[in-house]
């Protein structure tokens, strides 16, 4: 017997899943398999799939290869022209038990008359969340309330790749919570693709805000609840109360920005003005004085002037942005961004540069304002842990993994700070 092989690319979702699969796969009896579960969000990410696909066959030349995931959906021919690959499965097969009790009988079953089997995803109306309850370390579980998206940014294939926004109903996600702080998690992460729009599927059509203030009253025995990225324009009221009052929310929020420019913004078909990021974020930091914001910028969008450039770069200090994920962009066939005049890729690259120094400046600041401080922090192994707003904290001595300690702030070490806990902890 050889057990699978599970190789996951791309975002949290997609490792959420991967999860789900190992279990699916387990309970079907699934053996010598390799299911790669990829990632469609750039070029970039399409090219490092099959490079992974054909690294995995040379290292299990005897196994199913069975391709998955945001790419295997939007591009099956693709993957199925790879004459590595034994079957592609779509996003919504994968999370199918049916699916993986046929292939556990093996290639003959399930490819002898077909190699892809992808259905189409925009007829999907329902999520799978309830699958698994959450992964992570032994400290964190992250639990899907949503996925799909209904909007159409004109740089992203994933709406394409997951369908439509559907939501998982509360009442699920309240009792998936329960279960996994009685196995002792101290943090749950809630996560999806378009975080704020959950609800809008639903009888009565609650509000992402409904959900997190309804999982702080029915769950008081959570310590820590964390949001995934969020579209700061469509975050709701109830939403930005419980951010603002309730200290089990964390301060940390990770912001879809994309673009400082109001011209490129609208060129991206974003929902949201320049303006509007900075007001979000100068009434959140107002309400929630210790909150610290990530987000995602793309460099080098289709027409992007360096004028244009520069307003994502004064936005970083004008949001108080501290953690940057920067995209440069690359064009992705079968989006509207792909049909308009590109930069030289040279530029591209360069102002990506420039952005991540920038954020590096950013991280520098946050870091050294931290010393001195006392964080509670939830380690993640006995050396590292994360303080509430996400910031690694590294130790010189072991702690109890998977608890929250009070740390005192000592010191820098690059991107992480240093602490010890007080002699009376």
């Amino acid at each position: 017997m050889k057990t699978p092989v599970f190789a996951n690319l791309g975002c949290r979702l997609n490792a959420y899943e991967t999860e789900a699969m190992k279990e699916l796969g387990t309970q079907a009896g699934l053996e010598n398999a390799v299911v790669i579960n990829t990632c469609a969000v750039t070029s970039e990410a399409v090219r490092s799939s099959k490079q992974q696909i054909r690294r995995l066959r040379r290292e299990n030349p005897d196994a199913q290869i069975i391709v998955t995931g945001c790419a295997a959906q939007t591009e099956p021919q693709t993957f199925a022209a790879m004459d590595e690959v034994t079957l592609v499965i779509g996003n919504n097969e994968k999370m199918q038990a049916q699916t993986w009790n046929n292939l556990a009988k093996g290639p003959d079953f399930v490819g002898a008359t077909e190699k892809i089997l992808v259905d189409d995803i925009m007829s999907v109306r329902e999520t799978a969340s309830h699958l698994i309850d959450g992964f992570g370390t032994r400290s964190r579980a992250y639990v899907q309330v949503q996925n799909g998206c209904d909007h159409r940014c004109t740089f992203c294939i994933i709406p394409y790749g997951r369908g439509n926004s559907r939501s998982v109903p509360a009442g699920v996600v309240v009792d998936q919570i329960k279960r996994l702080v009685d196995k002792g998690y101290h943090e749950v992460v809630l996560t999806g693709v378009d975080m704020t729009s959950w609800g809008a599927d639903l009888p009565a059509m609650p509000k992402l805000g409904d959900l997190v203030q309804r999982i702080l009253r029915l769950v008081p025995d959570l310590p820590r609840l964390r949001i995934s990225s969020i579209d700061s324009v469509e975050a709701d009221p109830a939403l930005i109360d419980a951010i603002a009052t309730d200290r089990r929310l964390m301060p940390h929020l990770h912001l879809s920005l994309q673009a400082g420019d109001n011209m490129i913004l609208k060129r991206m078909k974003r929902r949201h003005s320049r303006e509007d990021a900075i007001a979000f974020c100068t009434d959140m930091r107002k309400a929630r004085p210790d909150i610290i914001y990530g987000a995602d910028i793309i460099a080098g969008f289709p027409t992007e002037t360096e004028e244009m450039f520069q307003n994502s770069l004064d936005l970083v200090a004008d949001c108080c942005l501290t953690w940057l994920h920067v995209f440069p962009y690359s064009p992705r066939e079968g989006t509207p961004a792909a049909r308009i005049p590109q930069l030289d890729r040279s530029i591209i690259k360069q102002r990506a540069a420039r952005l991540r120094a920038v954020g590096a400046k950013q991280v520098a600041m946050h870091l050294a304002t931290q010393v001195g401080k006392t964080h509670n922090v939830l380690m993640e192994n006995p050396r590292m842990g994360r303080t509430e707003g996400f910031t690694e904290v590294v130790f010189d001595s072991d702690q109890p993994e998977g608890q929250i300690v009070q740390t005192q702030i000592t010191g820098v070490s690059g991107h992480q700070l240093t602490g010890h806990r007080p002699a009376y902890e």
